[in-house]
């Protein structure tokens, strides 16, 4: 074992030390070789102290009584026998009690110089293993080590329940080089709050929560928390093993299978308790939000952040506790079997994630250490003017290890299949949302942000490397080229991207009376102008049903049953467009109100035939787009989509076809946006045979007004809409139709197999 030199006492530095002034802490106390040359010497500090013993920690034999050289709790001693190092603990009398400490100035940092490197130089993925607080083995003995980059400050304290929150107690090591400090402490316990007292830059002390704590306390307290010792047992090895082989197979990876993501905010699904005052925790989740993704027949199911936030109103998005799951449904064993109960389900989950910005929280990574440590100093590059919040400096080594680092905790330690960036758009450019005197430059004189176009880079290339079959995806809402172009073709390296100019379209036309639906059919048809220029996702999100905008039922004019035919058709053209489908909860029953994240989604509509009708619409949608292929696999080639007719605006009608592999593999989709019936309305078909209907939004059992073709549909030798044959059909108002070569009863074949 390495020896220490003790300096030279003197009154100067107890003194210092007594008044927590002492930096260098761990060259003074602790164990060190003797200033004489002649043995050992161990100081302590430990205030209100009447006597301290130094015990042999192999046999608890006294070896040394320690002199008091300050009342205020610093003793010293000579252990004149012993040459080398060895494990001691310190027997501590207080005035009313009797206890035995193992002292953590005796231990040697824990820290890997190549670990440090990889941080320092901003490509550590792991930094999580040795920031934060940590359990491992020091010497034989099991402990916690603390460890904090804080490179301006002066001192780092530990400060928390096992020092009563005494700044003076627990300093810890700060490592030059790097700009690190840690301590190793044994005998913490689990569930121990604790944060970061720091004499900053300027001189001034301020208390931080640990950036990398994986647990925290409820505002207002925002303490950190020393996680459990635990490691949760695994039971979703197949599913894992799969996605990673399904990876390396075209026809199996995500882009050509479908994906039916139900959007989800876990503090607002569902609640429990008299007046619905409770969250649910994971244990409800797993009983209850699992079988209903299952049941509606969603493949993937997407969490809203759960990064801890401490305002409820950030609904996730401006998260304090990157690291740590939110208190508020249980802890991260709680998470991880929640995630591996989905697993087992057949369902995905991907997190959205927040590396766009961070709030101005004074615990938080704000100034963390008396500089802009985090953030960039020139407030045009540092602090974002929509959300009032501070902008990760992307140029900074450290600030990159640390965001790729979370990335990698979700998607390894949660198992989680991918994350959704927020707020892609304000991460390329330096102008987003700003004057024209509200922006810098970048070194070429342009708007974008080459230092966050380079991180979204290298995040994506090392989580796909790492994680073969996640899915990495951009809410983007510019048009900005090559989102989900490979890195090696200059893109940004996105699997895939939010539709944001298909949903604003859309929703514009959703708005209209049928009446003047004419007038704007190209808010219909142009998404089709750029569909495959990218792999989309075609998102009905939380951000478009609050903050005044409605709920999507609301925004539709005319009388219930208008809205509600509408409403269905809406999501019958969505699920036959090109691209993979999100649809936020609560739309899925058609809810009536705005979204509230304080209380539950008004689950009682569904003791309503029409409430229950639109449901029992997208569990079909769902369950026929999974047994469909022709409606997934070539969503991202302009070959798997034909229009037929885009041009009827007096009728407000269109009709496409959707191609699978080959062109025998096809639906028919016929969309009417008026309340008009057509009957014997005339539709291109492919092949020559019968066709039947597969889908009808106005069939009874959804709610409608049951003009259905019950019938076979005969192909007739008449070209039409750009195929060789036609055949007439009944087209209901308001409504979607699929017709396919395959009869009712294929089809629900096809779906018990997919089973």
């Amino acid at each position: 074992m390495m020896t220490k030199n003790a300096p030279f006492l003197n009154d100067t530095v107890v003194n210092a030390i007594c008044l927590g002034q002492f930096n260098d802490i761990f060259s003074v106390l602790g164990m060190h070789t003797s200033p004489e040359q002649n043995g050992l010497m161990v100081s302590c500090f430990l205030p209100e102290a009447t006597q301290v013993e130094v015990l042999d920690a192999k046999n608890n034999r006294k070896v040394a009584t320690l002199d008091c050289l300050d009342q205020r709790g610093f003793f010293s001693g000579k252990i004149p026998r012993r040459k080398n190092r060895f494990n001691y603990l310190l027997k501590v009398t207080y005035p009313l009690t009797v206890i035995v400490i193992n002292d953590p100035y005796q231990y040697d940092s824990v820290l890997d110089e190549k670990d440090v490197y990889l941080f320092n130089e901003g490509s550590q993925l792991q930094s999580y293993h040795f920031q934060g607080a940590n359990w491992v083995k020091q010497q034989g003995i099991t402990g916690v080590h603390f460890c904090v980059w804080a490179p301006n400050a002066t001192q780092v304290s530990l400060i928390g329940d096992l020092n009563h929150w005494d700044p003076k107690k627990h300093i810890l090591r700060k490592h030059i080089a790097s700009g690190l400090w840690d301590i190793f402490i044994p005998d913490v316990p689990e569930g121990m709050y604790y944060k970061f007292s720091i004499l900053d830059a300027h001189g001034n002390r301020v208390e931080k929560s640990d950036p990398y704590a994986k647990a925290m306390q409820a505002a207002p307290g925002n303490a950190a928390i020393v996680a459990k010792n635990t490691h949760y047992c695994w039971h979703d090895q197949n599913w894992l093993s799969t996605r990673k082989a399904n990876s390396q197979k075209p026809t199996l990876a995500s882009h050509a299978q479908p994906m039916s993501i139900y959007e989800v905010q876990l503090a607002s699904w569902r609640r429990k308790g008299d007046s619905g005052e409770h969250y649910f925790d994971y244990k409800d989740l797993i009983e209850q939000l699992i079988p209903y993704v299952v049941d509606m027949g969603f493949s993937h199911l997407q969490l809203m952040p759960i990064s801890e936030y401490p305002f409820d109103g950030s609904w996730g998005y401006q998260p304090v506790g990157l690291f740590a799951p939110s208190y508020r449904f249980g802890d991260a064993e709680g998470l991880k079997a929640f995630i591996d109960a989905c697993h087992q389900q057949g369902i995905a989950v991907l997190l959205d994630w927040v590396p766009a910005h961070f709030p101005k929280d004074p615990h938080g990574l704000a100034r963390f250490d008396g500089t802009c440590l985090y953030e960039h100093q020139d407030p045009r590059l540092g602090e974002h003017p929509d959300w009032d919040t501070l902008i990760y400096n992307y140029d900074r080594a450290e600030v990159t290890s640390f965001l790729l680092s979370n990335a990698y905790y979700w998607l390894s330690e949660f198992h989680f299949d991918g994350l959704r960036l927020d707020a892609v758009s304000s991460m390329l450019y330096l102008d987003y949302s700003r004057e024209h005197d509200q922006w810098v430059p970048n070194e070429h004189g342009g708007r974008e942000n080459l230092a966050a176009i380079s991180f979204l880079k290298r995040l994506n290339i090392d989580m796909y490397q790492a994680f073969p079959g996640i899915d990495m995806i951009a809410e983007e809402s510019t048009a900005w080229g090559g989102v989900t172009q490979s890195t090696e073709q200059h893109g940004l390296g996105f699997g895939f991207k939010w539709n944001m100019g298909w949903m604003n379209d859309t929703l514009s036309y959703l708005r209209r009376d049928p009446l003047y639906r004419r007038y704007h059919h190209n808010e219909m048809t142009f998404g089709l102008v750029y569909a495959f220029t990218e792999q989309f996702i075609l998102s009905l999100s939380h951000d478009e049903v609050v903050h005044g905008k409605g709920s999507l039922i609301a925004k539709i004019p005319g009388d219930d049953w208008q809205k509600f035919a509408t409403l269905r058709a809406y999501f019958g053209f969505m699920w036959a467009h090109p691209g993979k489908k999100l649809l936020f909860m609560g739309n899925e029953f058609a809810q009536r109100n705005e979204w509230n994240h304080n209380q539950s989604l008004d689950w009682h509509l569904l003791d309503y035939l029409p409430h229950q009708g639109i449901q029992n619409w997208v569990k079909s949608l769902n369950h026929f787009y999974h047994q469909t292929s022709a409606l997934f696999s070539l969503d991202n080639h302009h070959t798997g989509f034909r229009w037929l007719d885009c041009h009827n605006e007096d009728d407000s009608v269109l009709v496409f076809a959707r191609y699978g592999q080959t062109e025998d593999e096809h639906v028919i989709v016929i969309v009417n946006m008026t309340p008009n019936v057509h009957h014997g309305f005339r539709v291109g078909l492919a092949k020559d045979c019968q066709y039947y209907e597969a889908l009808n939004s106005d069939a009874a059992e959804f709610g409608g007004s049951n003009v259905c073709n019950t019938k076979p549909i005969i192909a007739e030798s008449l070209p039409w809409q750009g195929l060789p044959f036609s055949g007439l059909i009944s087209m209901p108002p308001l409504a979607t139709v699929f017709i396919s070569p395959k009869n009712s009863q294929q089809h629900k074949q096809t779906k018990l197999l997919a089973k």
